[in-house]
Formats: structure tokens, sequence, C-alpha cells
């Protein structure tokens, strides 16, 4: 029925608190709904044509008689509400033991072990926006040539460091280095993140350089694919996300616009297979620095490149749109939020959707890629694809 499978992950795209989000702290969140509250309703057309409103009421958005595609929410089976177990769980692994988190900075064994290994003594060690830390401890960072090692609500380890003071290069060495003999055992955050930065005091920026260095997951449908010959595209960050595994192509990006004009030319060249692009923008620029304005912006423009993806999608594809986990800019804070994500599934060979009600883990898109190319059956979720032999 179908030979291609497109996934886009709208990273931090959730839509309303989980039944367990209090344990979280995360009562009454909504990123999608907050935002465009906050917007005075969101202008988002195609979303809309494909059934986005028939999940939730957002303002801006109307629920639609026939939507272009079957639609759901999906809940998190994972303990977490980070990036790496929501993608490990899209693709069949979720994660039940929670990746260690530390609010309130890292603890003495970890520096000692980063400077020991790496030669360099530290500045910062505490939870932090980035581009505040950089603000703060960029000046001395430049003096003393300390890279700046901060965290998050996230499970990262954080290394920031000026171009011009430690290059790129040698900061991708440090963080291997805390990726292999820091960030182990009790310890093994789900990324290591390298942050560089340039500017001059009081006008730092950073850099499209970021690069994450995962843990390896367990298998996924990713993998399954690329044992049975299939391709298998990463573009965005989903390299780094399953930490080189289970790909056959990788293509960093550098925002949401350039990740969506990727994936046109990848679907060009690729006829067969999965590809997956991860959208950070929303988070990394908006969900994180509680930017609402800019989040509801940056959801308009990629209702846009929607538009100009649509015509692209064949009757042999299954495009599935959908997000890993929340990041509400409207509420206290800057972590992410622990919620249900959208789930829109399109096709041109069904013409009208159904709703596929409340899925119960971001696994039932891992367990639908592996029931559409025949792989071996995985552990965790149930596949939606008999939806579309329904009429």
């Amino acid at each position: 029925m179908f030979t291609r499978v497109i996934v886009i992950v709208l990273d931090s795209v959730g839509i309303g608190a989980t039944p367990d989000a209090h344990l979280y702290g995360d009562s009454g969140t909504n990123t999608l709904v907050h935002i465009a509250e906050a917007r005075g309703g969101l202008l988002l057309p195609v979303l809309e044509s494909l059934g986005l409103g028939c999940i939730e009421a957002i303002p801006g958005v109307k629920r639609v008689n026939s939507p272009k595609a079957c639609y759901a929410k999906m809940a998190e089976l994972s303990k977490g509400k980070d990036t790496t177990s929501g993608h490990w769980e899209i693709a069949g692994y979720p994660v039940f033991s929670p990746f260690p988190m530390y609010p309130q900075g890292f603890p003495a064994e970890m520096i000692d072990s980063f400077v020991r290994f790496t030669g360099k003594k530290i500045l910062g060690n505490k939870p932090a926006s980035g581009t505040e830390i950089i603000q703060e401890l960029g000046a001395e960072h430049m003096v003393t040539g300390y890279p700046i090692v901060y965290t998050s609500g996230d499970s990262v380890f954080q290394i920031a460091a000026h171009e011009e003071i430690i290059p790129p290069e040698e900061l991708y060495d440090i963080c291997r280095i805390a990726r292999k003999k820091v960030c182990i055992g009790p310890h093994a955050v789900g990324r290591v993140i390298a942050r560089p930065f340039v500017g001059q005091p009081g006008r730092f920026t950073r850099t499209a350089g970021r690069h994450d260095f995962s843990l390896e997951p367990g298998q996924t449908v990713l993998d399954s694919l690329k044992e049975h010959h299939y391709t298998v595209v990463g573009v965005g960050k989903i390299g780094d996300i399953f930490a080189h595994r289970g790909l056959t192509d990788s293509y960093p990006t550098v925002s949401n616009s350039d990740g969506m004009n990727r994936l046109h030319a990848v679907l060009a060249e690729t006829s067969r297979g999965l590809v997956m692009v991860n959208l950070v923008d929303f988070d990394s620029l908006y969900g994180h620095r509680n930017d609402a304005a800019g989040y509801a912006e940056a959801l308009e423009e990629f209702d846009r490149h929607l538009a100009l993806l649509l015509p692209a999608i064949r009757s042999t594809d299954l495009l599935i749109i959908t997000a890993d986990h929340g990041c509400d800019p409207t509420m206290p804070g800057t972590d992410h939020t622990r919620e249900y994500v959208p789930l829109l599934a399109f096709s041109p060979a069904r013409e009208t959707g159904l709703d596929l009600g409340i899925r119960t883990s971001f696994a039932d898109i891992g367990a639908t890629i592996a029931e559409i190319f025949h792989l071996p059956g995985l552990e965790y979720g149930q596949s939606f694809l008999p939806a579309f032999k329904e009429n």
C-alpha cells in the first residue's frame, strides 16, 4: 500500500497535559492552545485542513467536517519529557528508566572526572538558559579559556565555548570525552551537547555548530529498516538523537526552513523507505525562551512550507506529523512539559481521515512503520495502518 513514510517531528509542539503531568510539575500545560490564545488565534490553513482542529479546540484553527488526514493525540509511555526518549519511543523503543537530571547542577564526581579527563577547569555548573549563561560567563570564559558547563530541565550535559577560544572541532572532542568517560553509569545523561558561540561580551550569539552526542537506543524501527536494506534518511537532529544508528543518510540543518527545504530535496531522491525530520526551532528558539509570539510565527511558517510539501506526497506515501514532548512558553520556567502530542497521518490514497482516538504510546508510529514494510513486530506500539484500509 505504502512504499515511503515521511515522519516530521515538530520539536516540542505538545497539545495538552497528560493525566500524569502533575507528577512532572506540568498540570494545565498546553503548548499549542496557549500559544494560540496568546496570539489571538493561529492561522494554520493546511494543518486545519488535515484535521489539527479535530484533535483539540485551538483558537483560530477550525474543526473541519472532512479532515484530509487521520488524526489523534498520543500519550508518552516513557518516563520522561525529553527529546531523546520522545524520539526513541516514536521509533518503537520507550524509555522506562528516566535519564538522570541535575536541577542543582552536576555532582562533584562528574566535574572532577571532566577536569581530569579533559585537562580543563570549568565555569558554570548549574541549570541555565543557553543564551543567558553565555552572556553571564562568556567574558570570563574568554579570559580563562575554561569551557562553560551547564544543564537544563532535560537530561543534558551542555558545554559552551567561544569558537576563537576553543575551536568547534576541539569542543566536539571534549564532548566525546564527556560522553565516553564522564556521563556514564548512573550519570548517563541522554545527550552531551556542544554549544559553540561567537561575538564579544554583551553580544554573544550561538552558532549553527551545535552537535549532540546521544546514548545509543535499543533496537528501533530504524535499525530494522536498515537491516532489511531500506533507505533511512535523517534530517535535522535525527542523526544525533539516534547516535547515527539505523540511518543510511543524515543531513544536519540550521533552521526549520532549512529542514523543510532539505526534505524536498531528499524526497526527490528517495523512492522507498523512511525519511524522518526533526524541526528543532520550535523548542530551542521559542519554547525554552518563553517566546509565544515567535513560536506562533514559526508554526505559521511551517504551515506555509507544508502547503508546498503536500503536492509532492504520492499516493504510495504516508506523511506523519507529530511531536516529541511539549514546551509551553506561557508557563513558568523554561523546561519541557509533559503533554500529549498531535498525530496527523496523511496520504492522497485516502480522501477523508478518521479519528484514531487517544493513543497510549508514541510507539504506535514505529509499529505502523514496521507493518507497512513487513518488518518483525516491535515489542511496543499498536499499528494504526488498518485505519487506512477502512472506507
